[in-house]
Order: C-alpha cells, then sequence, then structure tokens
C-alpha cells in the first residue's frame, strides 16, 4: 500500500513538472548586421518579461516568472558580435538570464511563437565598435587633454589643508594647455603631467603628516617627458581633481561613512541601471533592485500596488529613493538588510520602540561603576553628567530618572550608579572629556623705538666802555698819566683779555678799589641746549685803544642726533583656554589722604605685562584674547610721580608658530621756533645776527609682536 502510494506522488510530480513552461536553449546570431539573442521556451510566453541593463560591466538581465531552466547549463558562450555570453539562473519559480555584452546597448524584446527574441540597438552597437574594436584595448580617459607642442616646465607645488581636514597638492603650470592624467594605483594617487620638465628644486618628497590630512608623502620626479606625483594617503578616503586656469588642485579628504546611508560618498554612488516597467507591481520592483543590489529587502504587509517607471542610466541608489517617494514609503537600513514599509508605520513602529526602551529603563536592574579620572576634575565631570552644571536639571542630563553620580576628590573617581545602557553613555564621555589639555607657549614682543633730532643757533651782540674807570677821563688812555688815577704797570693788549670788561696783566692795579666798566649787551638770543647738553660758542672782541671800547659778538650753535630701542620679550605658557598673566616692573610711592585727615603712603604700578587666553582650533590655529601694558615712570608732580602708560588689548587668530603684529602706536612731534629783534632780524643776511633759531624732531613707535606655539608630547620644537 505504501510502495503504491509513492508510485502516485512521483506520477504527479512528472505531471506537474511537464506541465510547467520551462526555458530550453539560448542562442545568439548576427543577421544582416543585427545581433539578436533568440530564447526558446516549451510554451508561448503571455506577456514580454521584465527587464534591466548595467552599464558596467554591461549587462542585460531577463527575469521570467514561472519559468524553470532546462537548458541543462547556467552558462552559454555566444561570442558573436557584440554579445559574449548568457547566464541562465533559476531561483525557485523565477529564472533569470543575463546577456554579458562587450559594450553597453539598448536592446528591443519581442515574442515570435515559442522564443523571445532580444534585439540589440544596431546604430549603437556599431558606434561603440568604431570606438573601441575588440581586438585593440579601450585607453582611460585622461584628466585634461594635452595640447602643447613644445615641453613646459612646472612652476611650483604647494600643499595646504582644506576645509573638513581635507589635503590639497595645489601646482602651478606654464599655461593651461598642460595635459594632466590621475590614476589609482594600489593605494597610491598617480598624477602625470605631460610634456613638462621638472625644476631641480621641486624634485623632492614632502612629508606632510604634521598637516593632519589623509594625505602623508607627496613624491615628485621627473619620468621621460612627463613629470610624475605620487601621492600616498591613509585610511578611507575619496579624492577630487580641478584645474583652474594654469592652477591645478587635488584634494584628497577622508570618507565619511553614514550605516544608514545606502552607498558611501556625495551624493549619489551605487552602481548605475535603467528601468523601463508598465504597471509593475510595486514589490516585484524592489526584487529586482534587491538581486541587482545583494541588498536583503524585507517588505511590509502594507505595501502594495503598481508603479510605471522609465530611468536610464540613473544610479540604483537614486532610483530607489524615486520609487519609495513615488509611493509614499520609507526605508530602514540595518546592516545589508533593507525595512521598507509606509512612512506612518515606519514612524509608529519607532514611536513604540522608544516607548518600550523608556518603560524597560524602569525594571533593568541598576549597576554601579567606578570610572577613574586621569586629567579632568571628577566633580566637573559629574556636573556635565547631571546637566548644566546643576543637580536635579534635565536640559542635558545623560543618566536616566534612577540614575546617581557621586564625585570623591580624594582619589578623583566617579562612582555612577544607572542601567547598562547609559553606563556606556557615561564611558563614552568621560573618553572625550578625561583627556590631557594642550598647552601653548606665548612669546611676545614689545619694541619701543625713538629718533631725536635737534638743531639750535643763536647770536649775542653787545659792547664794553671803560672810560669812566676809577675817575678815567673820556678820550684817555687808560694808565697814561694825566688826570687819570688807575695806574697800571706792564702793557697789555687784546689777546689779553679773558671775559667783556675785565682784563689780566701781569702786574697788579694799583689801586685800592675794584675796576668797573660799562657792559651793554645789544642782542641776547644764545642757542638753547638740547638734550642736556650746552651749546658751543664762538666769540670774537673788536677792541678800540683810542675810545676805550670794546664791541662783541658771539655765536652759538647747538645740533643733537639721538637713536634708541628698548625690546622687551615676556613669555608664558599655558593650558588651552586657560588665562595666563606675567608682569614685571615697580611700584613707586605716593601720599594719599585718609578719611580721618592723615596721610598714608600707596604705591602706584609701572608694569611690563602679559595677560593671554590661548583656545586651539581643531585646524590647530590659535585664537589668542590679549592685554598687554608696557608702562614706564614719568615727571614728578606735586601729587606725585606720573606713570606713562601704554595699552594694547584685542582678539586675533594665529597659525601655529606664526607671528602677527597686534598693535603699533607712532607718534612724530616736529617743532622750529625763530626768535628774533623786530625790523633787525628782517634785513637779509645781516639779520641773521639778530635772530635764534630752534628745530626739532622726535619719533616714537611702539610694536608689539606675538608667536604662539603648541605644545606637543615631546616638548616645544624651535
Amino acid at each position: 500500500m505504501l510502495k503504491g502510494g509513492m508510485s502516485v506522488v512521483l506520477a504527479m510530480t512528472a505531471l506537474v513538472s511537464h506541465a510547467q513552461n520551462a526555458i530550453q536553449s539560448v542562442t545568439g546570431s548576427v543577421q544582416s548586421g543585427v545581433e539578436v539573442i533568440r530564447i526558446e521556451t516549451a510554451e508561448p510566453l503571455s506577456a514580454v518579461p521584465t527587464g534591466f541593463t548595467i552599464q558596467s560591466p554591461a549587462r542585460i538581465s531577463l527575469d521570467f516568472p514561472g519559468l524553470v531552466n532546462a537548458v541543462g547549463s547556467n552558462s552559454v558562450d555566444i561570442n558573436q558580435g557584440n554579445m559574449r555570453s548568457a547566464n541562465v539562473v533559476q531561483a525557485g519559480e523565477r529564472t533569470r538570464v543575463v546577456i554579458n555584452l562587450k559594450q553597453p546597448s539598448p536592446y528591443e524584446a519581442k515574442i515570435e511563437g515559442n522564443a523571445l527574441l532580444v534585439v540589440m540597438d544596431r546604430d549603437a552597437s556599431a558606434k561603440s565598435t568604431e570606438a573601441a574594436p575588440s581586438a585593440a584595448p579601450v585607453k582611460a580617459e585622461t584628466f585634461a587633454k594635452d595640447l602643447n607642442s613644445d615641453v613646459g616646465t612646472l612652476k611650483d607645488i604647494d600643499f595646504r589643508r582644506g576645509a573638513d581636514a581635507a589635503g590639497r597638492v595645489v601646482v602651478e603650470l606654464q599655461n593651461n594647455q598642460v595635459g594632466v592624467d590621475i590614476k589609482q594605483v594600489g593605494k597610491d594617487l598617480v598624477v602625470e603631467f605631460l610634456k613638462t620638465d621638472l625644476p631641480e628644486g621641486l624634485a623632492r618628497k614632502l612629508d606632510v603628516t604634521d598637516f593632519g590630512t589623509p594625505v602623508q608623502t607627496i613624491a615628485t620626479s621627473q619620468a621621460g617627458d612627463r613629470v610624475r606625483m605620487v601621492v600616498r594617503p591613509i585610511g578611507q578616503w575619496e579624492h577630487s581633481a580641478y584645474q583652474s586656469d594654469t592652477q591645478f588642485v587635488l584634494e584628497v579628504r577622508e570618507q565619511k561613512i553614514d550605516p544608514n546611508k545606502l552607498t558611501q560618498g556625495p551624493g549619489y554612488n551605487g552602481e548605475k541601471l535603467s528601468l523601463n516597467f508598465q504597471n509593475i507591481e510595486i514589490r516585484s520592483l524592489l526584487q529586482v533592485i534587491a538581486d541587482f543590489t545583494n541588498f536583503n529587502v524585507v517588505t511590509s504587509d502594507s505595501v502594495g500596488g503598481s508603479v510605471t517607471l522609465r530611468l536610464k542610466d540613473v544610479p540604483w541608489d537614486q532610483a530607489l529613493e524615486i520609487i519609495l517617494d513615488a509611493k509614499g514609503l520609507g526605508m530602514r537600513k540595518n546592516g545589508n538588510v533593507l525595512w521598507i514599509a509606509p512612512r506612518d508605520e515606519i514612524a509608529a513602529r519607532e514611536k513604540q520602540d522608544l516607548e518600550d526602551r523608556k518603560a524597560l529603563q524602569t525594571l533593568e536592574p541598576l549597576r554601579t561603576q567606578s570610572f577613574q579620572m586621569n586629567y579632568a576634575k571628577a566633580a566637573d565631570v559629574a556636573k556635565q553628567i547631571l546637566g548644566s552644571g546643576a543637580e536635579g536639571t534635565d536640559a542635558a542630563r545623560i543618566l536616566s530618572e534612577r540614575g546617581s553620580v557621586i564625585a570623591e576628590p580624594r582619589t578623583n573617581q566617579l562612582f555612577v550608579t544607572d542601567v547598562p545602557s547609559k553606563l556606556e553613555q557615561v564611558q563614552q564621555l568621560i573618553s572625550k572629556v578625561d583627556i590631557p589639555i594642550r598647552q601653548v607657549l606665548i612669546e611676545a614682543r614689545i619694541v619701543e623705538a625713538d629718533d631725536t633730532f635737534g638743531r639750535s643757533l643763536g647770536v649775542r651782540l653787545g659792547g664794553a666802555d671803560l672810560r669812566g674807570v676809577r675817575g678815567g677821563l673820556s678820550g684817555y688812555d687808560l694808565g697814561a698819566g694825566g688826570d687819570s688815577r688807575a695806574s697800571i704797570a706792564g702793557s697789555y693788549d687784546a689777546a689779553s683779555i679773558t671775559s667783556i670788561g675785565s682784563f689780566n696783566t701781569n702786574d697788579t692795579v694799583n689801586t685800592p678799589d675794584p675796576l668797573t666798566t660799562d657792559n651793554t649787551s645789544f642782542v641776547n638770543l644764545p642757542a638753547a641746549g638740547v638734550a642736556g647738553f650746552a651749546p658751543a660758542a664762538f666769540a670774537v672782541s673788536l677792541f678800540s685803544q683810542a675810545a676805550n671800547r670794546f664791541l662783541n659778538l658771539e655765536i652759538s650753535a647747538l645740533e643733537a642726533d639721538g637713536r634708541g630701542r628698548i625690546v622687551s620679550s615676556p613669555r608664558v605658557v599655558t593650558a588651552d583656554q586657560v588665562k595666563a598673566l606675567i608682569e614685571q616692573g615697580t611700584e613707586f610711592p605716593y601720599q594719599t589722604a585718609t578719611a580721618s585727615g592723615a596721610t598714608a603712603i600707596a604705591f602706584r604700578k609701572a608694569n611690563l605685562k602679559l595677560e593671554v587666553t590661548p583656545s586651539i582650533t581643531p585646524e590647530g590655529n590659535v585664537i589668542l584674547d590679549v592685554d598687554v601694558n608696557k608702562d614706564s615712570r614719568g615727571e614728578e608732580t606735586e601729587m606725585g610721580i606720573a606713570i606713562n602708560t601704554k595699552h594694547v588689548q584685542t582678539q586675533v587668530l594665529v597659525e601655529n608658530g606664526g607671528t602677527v603684529v597686534i598693535g603699533g602706536i607712532f607718534e612724530q612731534e616736529e617743532a622750529s621756533t625763530v626768535t628774533k629783534i623786530p625790523l633787525l632780524g628782517d634785513i637779509p643776511v645781516v639779520g641773521n645776527l639778530f635772530k635764534n633759531r630752534r628745530n626739532t624732531s622726535n619719533k616714537r613707535e611702539l610694536l608689539v609682536f606675538l608667536t604662539p606655539r603648541v605644545i606637543a608630547d615631546r616638548g616645544v620644537s624651535r
């Protein structure tokens, strides 16, 4: 009885297999220059099967629902014209035929009896064959074609750090006709500049690791009649290149991976496909894309309907978004699994998951974990975990409602009690917060320069009358007898006179009373001292022995030229975003009145002070909040000593190791003074005997230079 039942089952299975349609053969031929694929089936097809094309590699895929593979093999060699081979793969109750081509080509499918004819586009195939014969290799298109007739010279090679930590290689070309070829060889990017010579100064290897970009080294060398540049990046990266006139720029940036994105990179980066469907069910269309992309697709029961779609050479990730938007569907990605459902259903599911997760936290057992702080203070981290620095505030609270934290200052530890998921968040926060703070060395140079010049010119003009000395009469010689009562032994001359109105001889005067003369200054405009020095004088006296009179002329002049420079260089090391202060100077005492009327001693500072707060940017530059004082002692007044103050306060952005001038004070004082006797001083030439001239020119300048250096672990490189 059992044996008879088994025979009936086998017979029914054979009958069902015989009744199911099947693909019997796949052949290719070229008829009158037209390439045709003929797919024979056991029974006529009811409709043309759906299909799509792939550009690289060139393929045509056709899906036959309800058909089985009766060819006897999964691969069929064709090798006719643009056709290479065909693959026949059965999956369940569906069979897919994949036609492999040499060049992408559009097609047209039609049913003739028990066969499906796939006809290639003759014009497109001919163009592809002419453009790239099968016997010749296809040459990759270069970035820029070479239009130069002569060999040029590369001018400059530079490297810069761009936005988002991208490495930018900037090459200055001789002209905009230079051919450029870019290709990836292994892990390196190779850029070749055709018909170009490399100067000796540019044939070198640049180590750009310190810039913090994916680019590590740039090696440039001469290779025949072209310049070969090898750029070596690390990690996951992507590149782009552009040329503006004579400047060629190659930019290499880190590839940011988004786990929720179908394909990585900016925009759409999926493999291109072409779709042409009329009223195809949305589920069948999603299955076509799933087979093309090797993603596992889970479709909700509420997904249904049909869509008419025509897409040509569209990235598959963009095509999927177009399909989902057309039907109001959403998608969630988990690894290589795509869950597709209506957007409202996805939103409701996510909301329910959040509510379940929150409810689970109220039931999940608590766990206590200790965290050792190495650099940060445990109390400060505890405030950040609790949110906004205040306990009980839920604005930025990381812990759950049942969580708590204790900071132990003696051992600098945190004891956190909460559910395991929150403890993981606390661990992630501590790993980013508890890090050594970078330090900055700030060096300032305060330069004060003085340039002074002064010139003074003056005259003195006067006369002396000796006739009235001790009874002498007008018109008589002094000491010549007669009525003169002043007797002088010996002789004298004009050379013995040392001062106006007095003279010396080898003998003494025979009179008990001192001699007197009348000395009159007609013009008294001598030169003034400059820079604390007295002027030099040149004097001439004219003596008339007959008239007993002197005429005195004195010319005084002084010129002073002075230059001085004071350089102050305070230095201070501080942590990132921590204010530092360094000062040096003198305190001067002065008296003040108290409330009781008594006097007290107070002090006034004259200091050199540098107060700075550095902030290191993610790019490695330094923002400085600077306050610089340069005081000195001034003049003394009745109220005390005055203080000369120079003050600069500002905020600047400086690159690491760079120098910036944050301020300068320039003063120039010029004065020209002329003192003269009215009328007489205006006479040409002779009027100079009745004038005093004084010219002064003083220049003072203050400059403040700042140089920040970020200190590495190994110290400061200088």
